[in-house]
């Protein structure tokens, strides 16, 4: 049992808060909704891969409306369907009565969300979405509504109780209504053959869409920016080229602009530990010093590859060739960093 609600503190002007009271209501809260959860689970039957089917065979695209908080539930679920292959967007039920009933052609699935099955907004178009032959699917909590009634198909978001303390608010039977959209969203991404570089495509700008999506060609540095040397460069010259391109390393490449090797700034160091001081280095040429066989990528590769083969051969940089195996670029790990791809 709950301990009773102190009262509110006249003199603060604000209701004193009862820690332990706000923890145990947030307990009983996930308990209320899990529970609704597992009872929907059980009692779901064919009426959900019928409506699963239903949306498959849609020639148009699903239109979701619900008002109130089945509404915002309704928004959420549309832009799920949306990113994960199933076309659809929201409509509001008060709007479509004045106008965007337009935005619902013949052929289209509407998935109607509301917990009474009563909604005055809803029940007013249901006769239109007929007459149009749209498929509804409904998601109510009254199987027995006028919303049902007219549906195709019903799945039955009720819930023995809300987990707010008065049993009023909207809170148990809006998680079933959510839960109920990711399943059909799920079911049918999964039946589309729905993979990663689909979601990439639909979320660019997120990063799984930057991992999937973004390839070596776009970030990788061209032309005079790529610093590169024949093998018999001398070694300030090969040092000049390394310090002025600001990349930390030189390519070595042949006549034809095959790499031969790499060198680098570590490469650098290490030479200078290992030279006698009286060592000119001046007199080595590119080929001497450089580190041969360098790590190399296509450059339609993606970059979180590259990635990759920096981080197996603990690199910062890699070489792009193309089809050939010429160098057309470079790229080092501050570009992969600077575009999110690591």
């Amino acid at each position: 049992m709950l301990a009773e609600r102190p009262e509110p503190d006249a003199a603060a002007g604000a209701p004193a808060l009862d820690a332990d009271r706000a923890l145990a209501l947030a307990r009983r809260t996930f308990e209320i909704e899990a529970r609704a959860l597992h009872a929907l689970g059980q009692r779901l039957g064919t009426e959900f891969s019928d409506a699963v089917r239903m949306v498959l065979g849609c020639r148009g695209r699903v239109i979701v409306m619900g008002m109130g908080k089945s509404g915002h539930v309704g928004r959420k679920v549309a832009a799920t369907l949306a990113s994960t292959g199933t076309p659809a967007f929201f409509v509001h039920p008060a709007e479509a009565g004045h106008g965007d009933l337009g935005m619902v052609q013949p052929g289209d699935v509407v998935l109607a969300i509301s917990n009474s099955g009563e909604s005055d907004e809803l029940a007013a178009i249901l006769p239109a979405l007929r007459r149009l032959g749209t498929t509804l699917v409904a998601v109510t909590g009254r199987p027995d509504s006028t919303l049902a009634r007219h549906a195709d198909r019903v799945l039955s978001s009720a819930v023995d109780q809300e987990a707010c303390p008065l049993n009023l608010a909207p809170t148990a039977s809006t998680t079933a209504q959510m839960a109920i959209g990711d399943a059909l969203a799920v079911a049918l991404l999964d039946a589309r053959g729905f993979r990663e570089e689909d979601f990439a495509r639909s979320h660019p700008g997120g990063t799984l869409g930057r991992k999937l999506l973004m390839h070596v060609r776009d970030l990788m540095r061209l032309g005079d920016a790529v610093p590169r040397v024949g093998p018999d460069a001398p070694f300030d010259a090969l040092l000049r080229e390394m310090t002025g391109k600001g990349l930390g390393f030189a390519a070595v490449v042949d006549a034809a602009g095959r790499p031969l090797g790499i060198f680098t700034d570590g490469d650098l160091r290490r030479l200078i530990e290992r030279a006698e001081r009286s060592a000119d280095l001046r007199r080595l040429t590119a080929a001497e010093v450089m580190h041969g066989a360098p790590r190399l990528v296509r450059a339609d590769a993606l970059a979180v590859d590259a990635a990759g083969v920096m981080e197996r051969h603990r690199v910062t940089s890699v070489l792009v060739v193309d089809d050939a195996g010429l160098l057309v670029g470079a790229l080092n790990s501050n570009d992969l960093m600077r575009a999110k791809v690591i």
